[in-house]
C-alpha cells in the first residue's frame, strides 16, 4: 500500500495558507502545517484532523534558517512544498518607504522562500514525483506607485522560482509558480497598513467580488494535482473586476 502524499505548507495559519492546507488535505495529502503562530496552525490541523483528514503543526519562523533545517530532517520524502509565507508592509513610495519594512519583505518573501526550498528540496527530489509552489503575487511582473518594496521582494521571488526551473530540469520535481492578483482575505491588508482596518479597507471598496483565499487554494490544488509530466510554469489569478494592478473597476 503506497503512503499517503505528505505536502508542506508555509504561512498556514491564515488566509490563502489556511485555505491550501484544507484544499490539499481534501485532494488526499497528509498537511503540514507551518507558520509562528502555533496556536493558529494547531487548531486548523484540529479541525482537519476532526474531518478524518491527515495534519499536523510545527511552529517555525521560515527566516530562522537553523530552524528550517531542523525541521527539514523530518522528512525523508517529499510530495509537496508550498511557499506561502510572506507579507507586505507599507504603501510609501521610494523616496521615503522605510529601509526595516523593505529589509523584512525580502527576508520573509525570498530568503524565506529560499530557505525551505533549500532545505526541503533533497526529500522533494528523493519522492521521485516532488511539487514545489512559489505563491508570488502580480507585484511579481508589474510595478504600481507605493509598492516599491513589495514589488522588488516579489520580483525576487518569481525570479527565484524562473532560475530554480531551469537548474532543476531534468529532476522529477515541478516548480509552480502561483500570481494572484486581489485577494481579500482577513488580515493581508490590515498587516500591511499596521492594524488600520480603515485605510485596509479601502482597497477593496467598491470592488464586485475581489478573489477568495479559497479561490487561490483552488487554483494551486489543480496545479499541483495536474499528472506529473504537466507544469504549470506561471498561472497568474485575477477577479474579473481586475484587468492589471493599477485598473481596477469600482462601482463606486
Amino acid at each position: 500500500m503506497a503512503a499517503t502524499p505528505i505536502a508542506v505548507v508555509t504561512g498556514a495559519s491564515s488566509g490563502i495558507g489556511a485555505a491550501t492546507a484544507r484544499t490539499l488535505a481534501a485532494e488526499g495529502f497528509r498537511v503540514v502545517l507551518t507558520a509562528r503562530r502555533k496556536d493558529r496552525i494547531e487548531a486548523l490541523a484540529a479541525e482537519l484532523t476532526e474531518a478524518g483528514h491527515q495534519a499536523t503543526a510545527y511552529a517555525l519562523d521560515v527566516t530562522d534558517r537553523a530552524a528550517v533545517d531542523e525541521f527539514a530532517t523530518a522528512f525523508r520524502s517529499l510530495a509537496v512544498l508550498i511557499n506561502n509565507a510572506g507579507g507586505a508592509l507599507g504603501a510609501d513610495p521610494v523616496a521615503t518607504g522605510a529601509p526595516a519594512d523593505w529589509r523584512q519583505m525580502y527576508e520573509t518573501n525570498v530568503i524565506g522562500t529560499l530557505n525551505v526550498t533549500q532545505a526541503l528540496l533533497p526529500a522533494l527530489t528523493a519522492s521521485g514525483d516532488g511539487t514545489i509552489v512559489i505563491l508570488s503575487s502580480t507585484a511579481a511582473l508589474s510595478a504600481y506607485e507605493g509598492g516599491g518594496g513589495y514589488v522588488a521582494a516579489k520580483h525576487g521571488e518569481h525570479v527565484l522560482a524562473e532560475t530554480l526551473r531551469l537548474e532543476i530540469v531534468g529532476t522529477p520535481v515541478r516548480v509552480i509558480e502561483v500570481a494572484p492578483g486581489m485577494v481579500r482575505t482577513e488580515e493581508f491588508a490590515t498587516t500591511r497598513f499596521r492594524g488600520d482596518t480603515e485605510k485596509a479597507a479601502k482597497v477593496y471598496a467598491g470592488v464586485d467580488a475581489p478573489l477568495t483565499a479559497e479561490d487561490v487554494a483552488d487554483t494551486i490544488g489543480w496545479a499541483v494535482t495536474r499528472p506529473s509530466h504537466v507544469n504549470i510554469d506561471l498561472l497568474v489569478v485575477r477577479p474579473r473586476a481586475q484587468a492589471s494592478n493599477t485598473k481596477v473597476h469600482r462601482t463606486q
